[in-house]
Parts: C-alpha cells; structure tokens; sequence
C-alpha cells in the first residue's frame, strides 16, 4: 500500500467517561453542600439560643431592678415608720415638760431649766417635721382631732373647737396623736 491508499484516521473522540477523580469532585461537591446546609441549621439554632439566653438576662436584670426598687421602698417605709414610733413614743415627755413648766411658779433656776429641756425638745420634733396640731377656733376635723366633750353654744361657732385639752401632733402627713379638743355643738 502506498501513501495515497491509506486514509488518513481522524483521531478518535474522547469518550467521556466517569473517571475516578470526577466522580470524587461531584461527591465533595454534595458533601460540602449537606455542610453548609448542616452548618446553617446549626447556625440557625445557636441564634435562637443566642436570642433565648439574652432574653433570660433582660427578665433576670429587670426582675433585680425591681427587687431593688421594692427593697428600697421597704427600706425606706420601714426607717419612717421607726421614726414615727419613737416620735409617738416621746410624746408623754413632751407633755410632762410641759406641765413642769407651768407647775415650775416662781422657781427661776427650775423654770429655766425646764424651758431649756423643753425647748430642745421641741427643736428635735421640728427637725424630724414633727408638728403640733392647732385648730383652736376652726372647724371641727375628725381627721385631726378626738372630741371628747360638747362646749356651749357662747364658747363659738357650731362645730368649732372651742378648747384643746391634749395637743395632738403630726408627722410630715401622718397623725401621730389626734388632739382631744372640746367641741361646741350644731
């Protein structure tokens, strides 16, 4: 044969075949793929635990800003009302001061004596805001005041207090005696 009988052979076509190394691309392209889908619902669940645990703090820190808030207040009403006690407490002193004094007569070194303690008294109560009550010649207030005898109609007004018997005292609002006062009918 010679040159010019043989035809020329074109080369033959790949065939294409699964080879080994393109069958482990397509197998670690589905394995990555399941992992960023594995990766995204963990992701998604570690949020939500993110999420869950922030919002227990926000529930755990407002729940200790009113306990503090609470204890504050308790705190507070509780030193008041100890306050108003031993105010309650030291009133016979007051009142027995205050007799000494007008019982003292003409004694000058017993009256002033008296007067100072008095007076020192007196000067504790106005710093802790402790006030007498005085409605003498005013409207009745059962509120304030303990009537404890019915004046006559010359002595005032109907339903005034005409006398005082014991002074009643205040707190800042709050009564700590109500003064007994003689009252004259309506």
């Amino acid at each position: 044969m010679s040159k010019k009988d043989r035809i020329p052979q074109q080369p033959e076509e790949p065939v294409a075949e699964e080879t080994p190394v393109a069958d482990e691309t397509v197998q670690a392209a589905e394995e990555a793929a399941v992992d960023a889908e594995q990766l995204q619902k963990d992701l998604d669940a570690a949020t939500a635990k993110a999420e869950e645990y922030l919002n227990l703090a926000q529930r755990v820190q407002a729940d200790f800003d009113n306990f503090r808030r609470r204890n504050e207040s308790v705190r507070t009403d509780a030193f008041a009302d100890g306050q108003q006690a031993v105010a309650s407490a030291m009133l016979p002193v007051l009142d027995n001061l205050e007799r000494a004094l007008d019982a003292a007569g003409a004694d000058d070194a017993l009256r002033s004596g008296v007067e100072l303690v008095l007076r020192q008294m007196r000067d504790v109560y106005a710093k802790f805001g402790v006030t007498p009550i005085d409605r003498l010649g005013e409207k009745f207030d059962p509120n304030l005041e303990n009537a404890i005898m019915q004046g006559a109609p010359e002595d005032g007004d109907p339903g005034t207090v005409c006398q005082v018997l014991q002074k009643g005292y205040m707190m800042g609002k709050h009564v700590l005696r109500h003064a007994m006062v003689k009252v004259v009918p309506d």
